[in-house]
């Protein structure tokens, strides 16, 4: 056994393996670095893994919570972090650009983003649905019975044998797509029976049943784990005390009536959705500005579009949906003002450096006066800070220059626009006069001469330096 072999080694050379060896775990969180990733991570069929850097803000905020869920989730599904400031190795191998980034590793391969909810209730809830196989067998009708008893999309296939072609490409797909349905399989053909009324897709010695529930049709339930698949297109959500295993009635309840209206303007390219609104508290209030008790008892209702753009219905959801209806005429007749999460614009903004807030953006940033260099920012971020009196020299250099503008916008407190991805910070776009509409992000160096340099090349004027010399 270990002990025993480690016995013939000599003792200082035990220690050192030991500890090079060893698991870093503060609590319930494995600690992982450029060192043991591979290995270590490959040792779990499922692990949860957040890279983060120590300074970030959102990385603090999110410990607690990461530190609960592990422990609850203990035996189940194991937690780890790595801290990209000491291991970039691994980060940058796994593409990580913002903190903090989580991702979900399967026998130490990188399988998705963590795309569920960040409280310790949320990760538990999202990893527990990921732990284990992709495909559940069911060996019994007590194992088929208690699989579709559930309220999340399934899919159940049936094969003829254990070596079926069919079964292994089902099986394939099951860990494709596990992050939208559940799946299940038997070669147990007399369990077909239990299923008479549910939609089939036949394919040879292949049986598949779907079991849409509520989680299809024009008005879908929107939880965590569809929330991707469904707001890739234009969609207006009503978000209320959903639970439909609860209480299904009262549920129901307010999905008719959102359908009911929805049936009217099916044919115009927007879809419905209902969704509870506990799941989404903090996207709701950090996107929408709604806090939890906005709305009270009635459902509060938003749309998305594809392009980003954010509506809120602030008319109180009557029970005959007149309400919702003049919302939607609204709508469609572009007479609704978008909802933007803007900081105030500030009274006075003489300084080098323009403040850009929201609401600014497009007078100051898409002005197409102007040659704008704006970099995106977050209060807490230590490359930022570090970033700052070089930007403020940059801009005091340019200051004299009509044509040039320097600004900045706090990405945590502002919406960000269509055109500019902002994933990590800082993160610094250039919006030419001429081509507002193709902002290039900047990809040099961080010195003041390297800024010159670019902009030298890339303005549509010749840049006025005050100050510097031409040969910089």
């Amino acid at each position: 056994n270990m002990v025993s072999f480690l016995s013939l080694i000599p003792a200082f050379t035990v220690s050192v393996l030991v500890c090079s060896g060893a698991v870093v775990a503060r609590g319930d969180v494995l600690e992982l670095g450029d060192a043991d990733f591979d290995y270590l991570a490959a040792e779990h069929e499922t692990m949860l893994v957040k890279f983060y850097a120590p300074w970030c803000g959102h990385c603090k905020k999110l410990a607690p919570d990461f530190e609960t869920a592990a422990s609850r989730l203990k035996g189940t599904v194991p937690l780890a972090k790595v801290d990209c400031t000491a291991s970039p190795d691994t980060c940058g191998r796994f593409g990580v650009t913002g903190y903090p980034t989580l991702k979900i590793f399967r026998n130490g391969e990188d399988s998705s983003s963590y795309d569920g909810p960040r409280s310790a209730d949320g990760i538990v809830h999202y990893m527990k649905k990921q732990a284990g196989p992709n495909s559940v067998t069911l060996r019994s009708e007590a194992d088929a019975e208690a699989f579709v008893n559930h309220f999340d999309a399934s899919v159940v296939g049936f094969f003829s044998g254990p070596d079926s072609t069919q079964l292994a490409e089902f099986l394939k797909a099951a860990g494709v797509m596990r992050d939208h349905f559940r799946f299940a399989h038997t070669i147990d053909m007399t369990l077909v029976s239990l299923f008479p009324s549910l939609p089939l897709l036949e394919c040879l010695t292949l049986l598949i049943f779907l079991f849409p529930l509520v989680s299809f049709g024009m008005c879908p339930h929107l939880t965590n784990e569809n929330r991707d698949k469904l707001k890739g297109q234009d969609l207006l959500t009503a978000y209320y005390d959903l639970d439909y295993l609860r209480n299904p009635k009262g549920s129901n309840y307010w999905r008719n009536r959102v359908m009911k209206v929805g049936y009217q303007f099916a044919s115009q390219g927007l879809s419905f959705a209902v969704a509870n609104r506990r799941d989404f508290v903090d996207e709701l209030e950090e996107e929408f500005g709604l806090g939890a008790s906005d709305g009270g008892d009635m459902p509060f209702v938003t749309i998305r579009t594809q392009q980003g753009f954010k509506y809120t219905m602030r008319e109180e959801f009557t029970r005959d949906g007149k309400s919702l209806e003049r919302f939607l005429e609204d709508y469609f007749a572009g007479r609704l003002k978008r909802y933007i999460k803007s900081e105030p614009i500030p009274e006075k903004n003489k300084g080098p450096v323009k403040v850009v807030v929201a609401e600014s953006f497009e007078e100051i940033v898409n002005d197409p006066e102007k040659d704008v260099l704006i970099e995106f920012y977050a209060p807490w971020c230590g490359h930022c800070k570090s970033l700052e009196p070089k930007y403020k020299e940059l801009a005091e250099q340019l200051y004299s220059d009509p044509n040039i503008v320097i600004a900045k916008m706090d990405a945590t407190a502002n919406d960000v626009p269509q055109g500019f991805d902002v994933q990590g910070f800082p993160t610094i776009y250039f919006a030419r006069a001429d081509k507002k509409d193709q902002p290039k992000r900047y990809e040099g160096a961080r010195e003041v001469k390297d800024f010159i340099k670019y902009l030298k090349r890339e303005a549509s004027h010749i840049p006025v330096v005050s100050g510097v010399r031409e040969d910089l």
